[in-house]
């Protein structure tokens, strides 16, 4: 019963997470689109708004009646012509200026709207960003990096469990030859993972947890802050023998399994590493 359980854990693929996934990104994605093709629209919008503004302006200066006066002949209009002249030049000013107000308004408006559609494009990439991660701590990978052949990949991290056996010291040196190390497990999910690793009851290995003058540390040089040890231990071997490595027992229950051991044992070992 137990091999069938850890067979299903290893091998099973997070479907729902993946489907939710490319729903979250399907939606983004459309969202996206509607805001950046807004946001293209306002700013072709705000374009014709300033080149109108400009010509608006620029008539409103051509047409301000600078010289108005009725006792100005120069052309040889008559007075009451003169003033008929003034008068349109007056309206037409108005209007214009008029039209220049509103189309200043409207400016400032597009202006607005258009911070408001950076904020929500903002917003959206937040979000995103926020879902991303969400998914990696549910366990759901997002890229398309996978694991070298021989590796398992739980929870967006590759694995490699040992056939053959060596002591504490070579295991390390076989991992980091393959730009890996042994295992650093940092909580009860990572834990329970590995424990059903293999089907074998008896499974024995070593992980990257070791006593250094008397305090245990792992080999990315982080503390010990949660451990899982074996009732008892760690005992450290006692005055004739050392302990200073530690490995994980599968005949104990899944949190309580830890064991220091002396370092020269040969048993066999896990390597742990990112996604390639």
């Amino acid at each position: 019963m137990q091999q069938m359980e850890i067979a299903d854990y290893v091998n099973e693929r997070t479907t729902p997470r993946q489907k939710g996934s490319g729903n979250a990104n399907q939606t983004e994605r459309s969202l996206r689109q509607v805001l950046f093709l807004s946001f293209g629209m306002l700013c072709i919008i705000q374009a014709i708004l300033n080149v109108s503004l400009r010509l608006t302006l620029y008539s409103s200066k051509e047409s301000t009646p600078s010289d108005c006066n009725a006792t100005h002949f120069s052309d040889g209009k008559q007075p009451a012509d003169v003033q008929m002249d003034c008068d349109q030049r007056h309206d037409q000013h108005n209007r214009l200026q008029e039209r220049f107000n509103a189309l200043t308004r409207d400016k400032n408006l597009l202006e607005n709207r258009n911070s408001e559609l950076n904020n929500m494009i903002k917003d959206v990439e937040e979000e995103r960003d926020r879902l991303k991660m969400k998914l990696s701590e549910l366990g759901g990978s997002v890229s398309s990096q996978q694991c070298p052949a021989g590796w398992m990949e739980i929870n967006c991290r590759c694995y490699f469990l040992s056939t053959v056996e060596k002591t504490w010291e070579d295991s390390r040196q076989y991992c980091r030859s393959e730009s890996a190390d042994l295992v650093v497990i940092n909580d009860k999910q990572e834990q329970r993972a590995l424990y059903r690793l293999d089907g074998n009851a008896h499974l024995l290995f070593w992980i990257g947890l070791y006593d250094t003058a008397g305090i245990f540390k792992w080999v990315d040089g982080s503390p010990l802050t949660q451990s899982f040890w074996q009732s008892g231990q760690p005992d450290h071997g006692g005055p004739n023998i050392r302990e200073d490595c530690v490995e994980m027992y599968h005949f104990n229950p899944e949190l309580a399994n830890w064991n220091d051991a002396p370092c020269r044992h040969k048993l066999r070992w896990l390597c742990e590493k990112e996604l390639n």
